[in-house]
């Protein structure tokens, strides 16, 4: 028999196969490609939202709180990844079935590709304003222009990605760090920070909901990278590494930075400190950075899909669909997409985690010779439900929705494996 050049080409970053321990990568290596992804504008532009809302202690707790619930969430399912070698949609194969991973796949590479489409009208619309170019039609052609070129990383996959990440994350943080000190110095150190008051109302629920909501996606996706790590505390730290310090340093800059120019974008900030091309520096490292990550989920979201060892085909659908997006304007939409990915996508990893725990945490069999069901509906029944919770709590004020939709889910996933489990134990009674 011959072999196909579907079956013979290795995609160096294995999109529907355990990643060998030959291509495994070190901590720092992680952390970096990590960072790179949560230093992210929009969620600096979260951080101004919730900062205008909360006194300065109060505001640290809320951003604390929040960065706690998704960085303890994506370094659980981040260990799981380096465990198991395999992706996120690979994952949902076990939890979900052949064909019941095919609705995951296409929640979360769909919102990965409504990401980049947020993140490509972001930088249009900002580099736009730096340069004075006025109009919609300049404003399409630099989204058009920014998506093929942030894509351009991801498609060489995770060696593109880490080669930007260290460059762009300490410039980035760096800009960050001495811009906030101009902003304490810009209401008079400490004591005039303190003495700031909230020019907004905003419940803690709907705050955490917010900051969990701008990497609910992402980070539910961390696997991604992390099963890249050598061991599963390798994958578990660069997540936490990544999504609580990196998520909680770009929430702060962009807090503070509102509180004291008044301005509800970082960027903005540097412009108006006459820093017109530092600014621009950081805004395409940042929004790069990101994006590049992004559009290599929804790369292997579609490798997924269409069972192909190859990621590029999907990660060229998908920067174009994302950029139709952005032209064609969801970035007005920003906030409720945030709610909404705060609502619906971590379920998806709360099955994820309390079916490995249940099922695999002793080893999960080989995904190219195990017989998988075609759909674990009990699993699509978990995953529903805590939704539904989450959706209710959010509808209600009932504590956090993407807590209670992550814990719902982990519940119930883990009491349906071991019902399963002692319904299959039970011997057939005899006639």
């Amino acid at each position: 028999m011959t072999m196909s050049s579907e079956d013979s080409y290795v995609d160096p970053d294995y999109p529907i196969d355990p990643v060998p321990q030959h291509a495994r990568k070190s901590l720092f290596s992680l952390s970096i490609v990590l960072l790179g992804f949560t230093f992210f504008t929009p969620t600096m532009l979260a951080g101004a939202q919730v900062g205008a809302a909360f006194e300065f202690w109060p505001l640290m707790g809320v951003l604390l709180l929040g960065c706690v619930v998704l960085g303890g969430y994506v370094a659980v399912i981040g260990g799981i990844g380096a465990r198991t070698g395999l992706t996120t949609v690979m994952m949902c194969r076990y939890a979900f079935g052949s064909k019941g991973s095919k609705l995951s796949s296409l929640l979360l590479g769909g919102t990965q590709v409504g990401w980049y489409g947020v993140t490509v009208a972001t930088l249009a619309q900002l580099v736009a304003h730096a340069a004075g170019w006025e109009g919609d039609g300049v404003q399409r052609l630099l989204m058009v222009l920014g998506g093929f070129v942030m894509g351009a990383t991801a498609y060489y996959g995770y060696r593109g990605m880490y080669g930007l990440s260290i460059v762009s994350v300490p410039l980035l943080l760096v800009l960050a760090v001495w811009v906030t000190s101009r902003s304490f110095d810009e209401v008079g150190g400490m004591s005039g920070m303190l003495d700031q008051r909230p020019t907004a109302t905003m419940s803690v629920a709907v705050a955490v909901t917010i900051i969990v909501g701008t990497f609910a996606s992402g980070g539910t996706q961390a696997p991604n990278w992390t099963r890249f790590a050598r061991t599963p505390k390798q994958g578990f730290g660069s997540a936490l590494v990544a999504f609580f310090i990196g998520q909680f340093l770009m929430l702060f800059f962009g807090a503070i930075g509102a509180i004291a120019f008044g301005q509800p974008d970082f960027v903005l900030v540097l412009f108006d400190l006459g820093l017109v091309a530092w600014g621009l520096v950081f805004l395409v490292g940042n929004l790069w950075t990101t994006n590049d990550n992004t559009a290599y989920n929804f790369g292997v979201a579609g490798a997924e899909i269409a069972n192909s060892r190859s990621k590029k085909p999907y990660i060229i659908g998908g920067v174009i669909i994302g950029t139709l997006l952005a032209v064609t304007g969801i970035y007005d939409n920003l906030i409720t997409y945030l709610s909404w990915l705060g609502i619906l996508i971590p379920p998806i990893g709360g099955v994820i985690v309390g079916d490995w725990w249940a099922r695999w945490r002793r080893g999960l069999p080989d995904p190219s010779s195990y017989s998988f069901p075609a759909v674990r509906w009990e699993n699509v029944a978990a995953y529903a439900l805590g939704a539904l919770v989450a959706k209710a709590s959010d509808e209600w004020g009932w504590g956090i929705p993407p807590i209670n939709g992550i814990l719902v889910a982990v519940v119930l996933a883990v009491l349906f494996a071991k019902l399963r489990a002692t319904e299959s134990s039970t011997p057939a009674p005899s006639r």
